[in-house]
């Protein structure tokens, strides 16, 4: 063969090499090492101002605030809660609808995380409190491990509505999430409307007792601000309150000197405590025997972590101002609510105990907690 030949033929393999190479860098199915981490990877931002970079994909979450685990099975995510709160396995319709709650792992009490628990049922996310994420010892535990989390905190409707957009997007469930938040700015709109024209000196004064009955509500709080919509005086807003491991608490005689015209509560027994207790019976709220337990559903409706703040909102004005609200019908808008955001159909004896505030949450015996 001549030598010119042989030169050919190398120079066209040498270009077929060169070609093919080529091709392989540039064809779709070339994984790019560093365009696949990116690709398999979210970043977002939480409620505290992190930027954190999470799985694209989620399959197991857990849920250590229980608005998130509310919120997560409102969106049909249910499934994929691997640890809880303990608490979270009190919540009887929340159970109802998602039964695997009960065999979650509960790696956290009293704010503290256990994290061999934790890493045991092998989270891709973790969704946390404030209380949690400002505790540097807490989160050290997760970023010791890796573990992506979130910071999940509301102090307004606003924030209560972007928190839940939030773990929608982190969810894949942008459309429930934003679907919630309309139904959510909607009752805000209705409520306003109807209370505006209440002159300041015929707006109800009321205490709000959050859980224990003399735990209320600070200025920045999602009570504060829900209430105030609702066409309230909250009278513990702007009050000096004691700060005990990041609850508020009135003194007995502070509440007696404020002498609100109406009481709430949320938990359930705490309406009785008040009514009977000696201590209190100066009280014109008790005297007039206002003082009402309020629902309790998917979680107890207007509570500061609780989920149900549009229906908290409705069932408020209209119990403390009918005048404004006759034409509503607070039954068929709890109903049409579980329907639509939890595909639940609440027959009669169910929605009786949940406006009467009953039956809804265990005990923490019942529960199976316990601490």
């Amino acid at each position: 063969m001549k030598a010119s030949t042989k030169n050919s033929i190398l120079i066209i393999a040498a270009i077929l090499i060169i070609l093919s190479g080529l091709i392989y860098w540039w064809s779709p199915d070339k994984k790019n090492p560093e365009k696949t981490a990116e690709e398999s990877s979210i970043t977002l931002t939480d409620t505290l101002g992190r930027k954190v970079s999470v799985p694209r994909k989620i399959e197991r979450v857990a849920c250590l605030y229980a608005f998130t685990g509310h919120v997560t099975v409102m969106l049909g995510q249910g499934e994929k809660i691997v640890a809880v709160p303990g608490g979270l396995k009190r919540d009887v319709l929340l159970n109802q609808i998602c039964p695997t709650i009960k065999n979650a792992s509960v790696p956290s009490s009293n704010e503290s995380i256990n994290i061999e628990e934790l890493l045991r049922v092998k989270p891709d996310l973790v969704l946390i409190n404030r209380q949690t994420g400002i505790n540097k010892d807490e989160t050290a535990k997760l970023d010791r491990f890796d573990l992506p989390y979130l910071v999940i905190d509301f102090q307004s409707m606003e924030e209560q509505r972007r928190a839940v957009n939030i773990i929608g997007k982190v969810l894949s469930a942008e459309k429930e999430a934003l679907a919630y938040s309309e139904y959510y700015l909607d009752c805000i709109k209705r409520v306003s409307e109807r209370v505006k024209d209440i002159p300041e000196d015929q707006r109800l004064r009321v205490y709000h007792s959050v859980n224990e009955a003399t735990r209320t509500d600070p200025p920045n709080s999602l009570p504060a601000d829900w209430m105030k919509t609702a066409g309230l005086i909250n009278v513990s807003v702007n009050q000096t309150l004691r700060l005990i491991e990041g609850k508020n608490f009135a003194s007995l005689e502070q509440i007696l000197l404020w002498d609100p015209e109406v009481i709430l509560v949320n938990e359930p027994g705490v309406a009785e405590y008040i009514l009977k207790n000696t201590q209190w019976s100066s009280l014109n709220a008790v005297k007039t025997q206002k003082v009402y337990q309020m629902p309790v559903g998917i979680s107890r409706w207007g509570h500061p972590g609780g989920l149900e703040t549009p229906l908290a909102l409705l069932w408020t004005a209209q119990l403390l101002y009918p005048e404004q609200f006759m034409d509503m019908d607070i039954k068929q808008e709890s109903r049409t609510f579980y329907k639509e955001f939890f595909d639940l159909q609440v027959d009669d004896a169910t929605l009786d105990r949940i406006l009467a505030g009953q039956g809804m949450r265990l005990t923490r015996e019942q529960g199976g907690e316990t601490r």
